[in-house]
């Protein structure tokens, strides 16, 4: 996948030890109080780094964001292709599933406000970014059910995997959670329980009640 962010970007594997570990310490400071409220100089603090040091791996608050919206999405990816091996479709959707609703608790909703607001084209770059993955994954697994004979033979992949996309994105919308008396973990847990059955032949159906149980789900 090509993410629509400045070509000089690195990925996760090229970067500094060092630059991940300004990632990871803004990114918690993030997750907890939001984008807009934490500055360089609380991200130097919190580091215990001078930020004549912290400006030799980021070149500003901007670069920094990118870079951290870059890792994330770059972690999906990883973690897409970690689950796979041995697994059937069923069991890479549970594990990508339990992963998201582990986001979705750590998340600060503040952050996608900040992000929309005062960083306007580096949060549409993401938003693509993932769209995007999230599409290309769902189709590829859609397909792989398929030829394991757990999912329905008579599914449009493309067009089940860009409705997924689409309730995905509901469930991230703001607007939309506030319109429901339920937690954003609940909603997008919902949403997947009805994605699988709706996409599962018997034998899936029968598959996937098992390992909800083995996992306590």
């Amino acid at each position: 996948m090509t993410l629509m962010f400045p070509d000089n970007s690195k990925t996760i594997d090229a970067m500094d030890d060092k630059l991940l570990t300004i990632i990871d310490a803004s990114g918690m400071l993030f997750r907890k109080y939001g984008i807009r409220s934490i500055s360089m100089d609380d991200i130097s603090r919190e580091l215990g780094m001078s930020k004549k040091t912290l400006y030799q791996y980021v070149d500003n608050k901007p670069d920094l964001i990118e870079k951290l919206l870059r890792r994330q999405v770059e972690c999906s990816n990883a973690c897409v292709v970690d689950s796979a091996g041995s697994m059937n479709a069923i069991d890479i959707l549970l594990h990508v599933s339990v992963k998201i609703s582990e986001e979705i608790r750590e998340m600060n909703p503040v952050i996608a406000f900040d992000l929309e607001k005062y960083y306007p084209a580096l949060y549409r770059a993401f938003v693509q970014a993932k769209r995007d993955h999230v599409y290309l994954k769902i189709k590829e697994n859609l397909e792989q059910g398929v030829m394991e004979g757990i999912y329905r033979d008579d599914l449009n992949a493309d067009l089940v995997a860009k409705l997924y996309v689409q309730k995905l994105i509901d469930v991230h919308d703001p607007e939309f959670l506030s319109s429901v008396d339920f937690s954003q973990e609940k909603v997008f847990q919902v949403m997947f329980d009805n994605h699988i059955r709706g996409i599962a032949n018997a034998d899936g159906l029968a598959y996937y009640e098992k390992k909800k149980s083995e996992m306590g789900l």
